[in-house]
């Protein structure tokens, strides 16, 4: 996957378990970087070394939409805005939602009451011609359904969570027929 391939596009980027969790119970990622920390205790401080392809889609992102949910789940546990790729995220984040923030956000972040096409058309705007990075499940299967999403890029790690968020867990979209373009099998994420 080439960076002027992902120019423009929509693209959902994520990590998954082996049994299909983007994130485990009570929204955990410390399944994501537990081999690389004392065994899951310190995973925030920790320096992972991503892959190519995650390197490739941070370089082609020129914005970040997320739904509500991600981003009460970002602040609540991950740092917000500063936690997006390790603090290496400097761009606009765009958050659909018809509930305005519960206090003040940072100043990078922009809250879109709707629709769909309309959050993903301004982060388009705002990513001039780089790609748009979607997060939370639920915006990405409103993405689908919409016909918006270009891409998905899946990070799979070897681990069964048993239980947690689904990566897609939506009724009555399917099937949605994709294409595999990319297989790559790195030991990073």
């Amino acid at each position: 996957m080439a960076p002027e391939r992902m120019s423009g596009g929509v693209i959902w980027h994520l990590t998954m378990s082996l049994d299909g969790f983007i994130a485990g119970p009570n929204d955990s990622m410390d399944w994501v970087v537990a081999q690389w920390s004392d065994h899951g205790v310190n995973t925030r401080d920790i320096d992972v070394q991503r892959s190519a392809l995650a390197d490739e889609i941070l370089h082609a992102a020129g914005a970040i939409l997320g739904g509500r949910r991600w981003y009460d789940v970002a602040v609540r546990q991950f740092d917000g805005y500063d936690g997006i790729y390790g603090g290496q995220w400097k761009g606009p984040v765009f958050v659909l939602t018809h509930r305005p923030p519960d206090a003040n956000p940072h100043p990078a972040i922009t809250f879109i009451p709707g629709p769909v096409s309309e959050a993903v058309a301004t982060a388009k705007d705002a990513a001039a011609g780089k790609a748009v990075i979607v997060f939370g499940a639920n915006l990405a299967a409103q993405c689908l359904g919409a016909g918006l999403l270009d891409e998905i890029v899946i990070h799979l790690v070897p681990i069964l969570l048993g239980d947690g968020v689904r990566l897609f867990d939506t009724h009555g979209l399917g099937p949605i027929p994709l294409a595999r373009s990319l297989v790559d099998c790195t030991n990073h994420l």
